[in-house]
């Protein structure tokens, strides 16, 4: 672009290039960038269609859009904000400020799939430029607003497909509980003037002597735009915008991006001009300032520009509502010091209470005073725009006002922020705050400044007050921003919630509690006196499913699987989470809708396990009471078990089925037929699996016996549904484990199956202790046995026995490297065992001092004598022959009834034959009858 020669910025312009060759080592380059900042101005003031550039969240430029609205009254209003957002500026009168508009996918169609779910946000304060312009055409007979900016889809469309990015950026990481009220969203702004350069950034915040851009914005911009006029205000921003513009890196992505939503929005307004047939004089284009100095060939109404093409949107379906926000979620997004927008927002109230202006409100704006305004004038451009003047060169030449100090605002500030701190725990005093006080005066001086400033005076208390720092205390720096206007936090109205939290807030009305407040409640419900209040308990339960935990806690009571507690003690904080809440709603429309499609959503997902789908049952069964959907999700966890092909989930599908099995056994007269399905798919899928298991290193002992578990705890069960026991028999002896853990695992699958006899089994443990190359290995093989008892419970008095024989026999130089091996195995493997084994040792040891002494291990007591074959126990013949009923029931089952003894006078010599001739049977009776107690295993 040529420069022209002549104008109303031709002096200005002079002057820089003079200034550049005299000061610059490179003066073509520094007079190229300061007159084309010049030349940008002179562009923007030009154009037919007034260009009125603000950046985000600023009371300047608040200030002056509210002067021009007055002034200009405009039929039509431009804004960059995403096109698709408008439907929802209406609902913002029922809303507290500050609030962000959002766009919500959960499900997409041609972005990637690994970015999902999308969100977008647009936050809105009452201090900004965007707000005061929605109000004004909402509240304004006659006014259209017109939304020119690419939608939400193509703010994802324009992000470079970057395999190694698994999500656009956008979140706000450690800005602690109210940074999360925007989650991950992408944040959009209206104005986001803040330098590309980072050296141009550093150099300023330096010879400005401050530590944070939003700091230097306000002292160096903001103050004194404040009080400028119109043509001023505009002419300045303009030049901020084209400065940031030419000094930024090049990065051609970035730049192509900028360039194309200039078009986009240069484009549609173009339609919306050649549509409406309105006057360009009547409109008022706002955007932000780096945007006002655009170099596309759309820019301005010249009829003769290219026509730029505007792809279509991918097949996502995107949700939109409201959701609240707060100032502190705003710094976190967009990089702003803590504390500006809150200091922003107290620096609005103050400008308008000085300049007397009346800013526009919605009507109904919850948390705010609709100010009565006077009978607008009718819309339609009143105020000509007159010739332009430059303003640029005073402005930039002139010093800055000297404004007195407030010493009555600085002393209440002092005396507020001791008052504060004392309630917060900090020994400050009347000392404190005079310390502070001429601290924030000798701050000021230092940074060449008129008078102190919020920043001044938040350091001043640091240094003054916070003279130590205890954890879990406010510290002195968030006390300043509490005092300074807080961390203001909005709220969506109950007219603009979308239909699901609407319903929540309504089915949860019997409470009597105002769910919409930001502080925990506590409900109390006694549903055996108040039967009415079950609903909502069902409610509580489905919530505490799918909100963040904090929303929706129980203090007493539970819901699991059979049962239901009478009495429920709930804290609640839907009002905290009232984004949660409304992202729900973009969900479906009711709570029970939204569980049903994520517990399918689980169990039809790339990574959807067997386990997860038996959780998805309990959940189905617990929370919707549905048949027809527990049947659905159960058959689809038949199908996942046989599809897998690790046993990485073995013990969490034997704990959930078993727990399964338990409640239907307990509620239902059957299984249900996908019940049974898991059951025999278990059993051959786990025997198939199991001799490849024992031999697998990435399969854990735990995994291992897990699997034992299912097959020996289902298989009674397994074998009434036409299982073979052989298949089972055929794996245990197609295994051949090579580590020790592994191998106790198959000696105690051999001993259930009857294979390996107990006393077989405390034979090879024996050699085991008496081998003094594999001790080391023996707390590997305790492990095993451990993880046996899952699969065969009644090992655990021989595990006892194992460990009590070993800290027997071992000695000390032995036992002691060993028993830290022994402890960390047992922890790992397992944990939950454990206490059968401690349960076990206290039925086998004696319970009291006393007793030790005489106390014998029941597997080393002496065995009592046999009795001789021809001559057994004489109490036993004596028991059998006077009693003779129980052999004779016996004798019947057998079909041998009457046969086991001679009729008539022999009678009584019938037993003694039978006894004298098969004596091992009463040999072993007379025994057990001699010893009082079982044998041990």
């Amino acid at each position: 672009m040529t420069a022209p020669a002549t104008g109303p910025f031709s002096a200005l312009r002079q002057q820089l290039t003079a200034a550049a060759e005299a000061f610059a080592d490179s003066p073509d380059a520094l007079a190229g960038i300061l007159a084309g900042m010049v030349d940008d101005v002179d562009q923007a003031l030009a154009a037919p269609l007034e260009i009125f550039p603000v950046c985000h969240h600023s009371p300047a430029s608040a200030l002056a859009m509210v002067r021009r609205l007055r002034e200009k009254q405009p039929r039509v209003i431009y804004l960059e904000l995403c096109e698709d957002l408008q439907p929802l500026l209406g609902e913002l009168c029922n809303c507290r400020l500050p609030v962000a508009v959002q766009a919500f996918a959960s499900e997409l169609d041609g972005h990637p799939a690994e970015w999902g779910p999308l969100s977008v946000v647009a936050p809105i304060t009452e201090a900004s430029a965007e707000y005061q312009a929605i109000a004004y055409a909402l509240e304004t007979p006659g006014v259209e607003l017109v939304l020119v900016d690419r939608s939400t889809d193509h703010v994802f469309q324009w992000l470079p497909r970057d395999p190694a990015t698994a999500r656009p950026g956008g979140g706000e990481a450690g800005a602690g509980d109210e940074g999360a009220l925007h989650g991950d969203a992408v944040g959009v702004e209206i104005g986001d003037l803040r330098p590309g350069f980072a050296e141009l950034e550093a150099y300023l915040l330096h010879h400005g002597k401050v530590r944070h851009w939003s700091e230097w914005w306000d002292q160096y911009v903001e103050q004194p735009l404040t009080v400028a006029d119109h043509d001023t205000y505009r002419q300045v921003m303009v030049l901020i915008g084209s400065l940031f513009r030419r000094l930024r890196p090049a990065r051609p992505e970035r730049l192509d991006r900028d360039e194309d939503r200039e078009r986009h929005m240069w484009t549609r307004m173009r339609q919306h001009l050649a549509t409406s047939g309105v006057d360009p004089a009547d409109c008022l284009y706002v955007c932000g300032a780096f945007h006002a100095a655009s170099h596309v060939e759309q820019f301005g109404l010249a009829p003769d520009a290219p026509v730029y093409e505007i792809s279509p949107r991918t097949g996502t379906r995107w949700h939109y509502g409201l959701i609240p926000s707060s100032h502190s979620a705003i710094e976190a997004q967009f990089g702003l010091a803590p504390g500006s927008v809150s200091i922003a927002a107290a620096t609005w109230t103050k400008a308008v209470a000085r300049s007397g202006l009346t800013p526009y409100r919605l009507d109904g704006q919850r948390g705010s005073r609709t100010r009565r305004r006077g009978t607008p004038a009718a819309a339609g451009g009143t105020a000509a725009p007159g010739p332009v003047t430059d303003r640029l060169s005073g402005f930039l030449a002139a010093p800055p006002e000297l404004g007195g100090l407030d010493e009555a605002e600085l002393r209440g500030w002092c005396v507020d922020i001791v008052r504060l701190a004392r309630r917060n725990g900090y020994l400050a005093s009347t000392a404190d705050a005079i310390a502070v006080f001429e601290t924030s005066i000798l701050l000021a001086g230092l940074r060449n400044r008129a008078r102190p400033t919020p920043y001044d005076f938040a350091d001043a208390a640091v240094t003054c007050i916070e003279k130590d720092v205890v954890p879990g205390r406010r510290d002195v720096r968030r006390l300043c921003e509490i005092l300074l206007g807080g961390d203001r936090v909005g709220q969506v109205g109950y007219d603009a919630l979308p239909p699901l939290a609407r319903d929540v807030l309504d089915r949860l009305q019997p409470l009597g509690l105002d769910l919409e407040r930001r502080t925990v409640q506590r409900a109390l419900l006694d549903l055996r006196a108040e039967p009415r209040l079950a609903p909502c308990s069902d409610l509580l339960w489905l919530l505490r499913h799918l909100l963040p935990p904090d929303a929706v806690r129980p203090i007493m009571g539970e819901r699991r699987l059979g049962h239901r507690s009478l009495q429920e003690s709930w804290d609640l904080a839907l009002g905290r989470n009232q984004r949660a809440l409304i992202e729900l709603g973009y969900e479906g429309v009711t709570v029970e809708q939204v569980l049903e499609q994520r517990l399918r959503r689980a169990v039809r997902g790339p990574e959807a396990t067997a386990a997860g789908a038996l959780a998805a049952v309990a959940d189905a069964i617990r929370l919707l009471g549905s048949p027809r959907l527990v049947d659905e999700l159960g058959t689809r966890a038949v199908e996942l078990l046989a599809a897998e092909r690790d046993v990485d989930d073995a013990p969490r599908v034997l704990r959930r089925i078993r727990r399964l099995l338990a409640h239907y056994r307990a509620t239902a007269p059957a299984l249900p037929g996908w019940g049974e399905a898991f059951v025999t798919t278990g059993y051959a899928h786990y025997c198939t699996l199991l001799p490849t298991a024992f031999v697998d290193e990435q399969a854990g002992v735990r995994q291992v016996g897990a699997m034992l578990g299912f097959l020996f705890g289902m298989e009674g069960l397994a074998l009434s549904l036409g299982c073979d026991r052989a298949q089972l028999e055929l794996a245990v002896a197609q295994s051949h484990p090579e580590t020790p853990a592994k191998t106790a695992l198959l000696w105690a699958a051999r001993h259930h199956l009857g294979l390996l006899p107990l006393a077989e089994l405390r034979a090879r443990c024996a050699d085991l202790l008496a081998n003094p190359l594999v001790v080391p290995t023996v707390p590997q093989y305790l492990s095993g046995f451990v993880q046996a008892l899952e699969s065969v419970p009644g090992l655990a008095p021989f595990v006892v026995e194992l460990m009590s024989t070993a800290f027997a026999q071992l000695p000390d130089p032995i036992l002691l490297p060993w028993l830290p091996t022994l402890i960390t195995t047992l922890r790992e493997h397992g944990p939950e065992l454990v206490p059968v084994l401690i349960r076990e040792a206290a039925r086998t040891f004696p319970g009291t001092l006393s007793e030790v002494d005489a106390w014998v291990p029941p597997w080393v007591a002496p065995a009592a004598a046999p009795a001789p074959p021809a001559a057994p126990a004489a109490s036993v013949v004596r028991l059998l022959t006077e009693h003779p009923e129980s052999i004779d029931a016996v004798a019947r089952l057998l079909g041998c009834a009457g046969g086991w003894r001679p009729e008539g006078p022999a009678a009584h010599a019938g037993p003694a034959t039978l006894l004298t001739r098969h004596p091992e049977t009463a040999s072993a009776v007379a025994d057990l009858l001699t010893r009082g107690s079982a044998v041990p295993g």
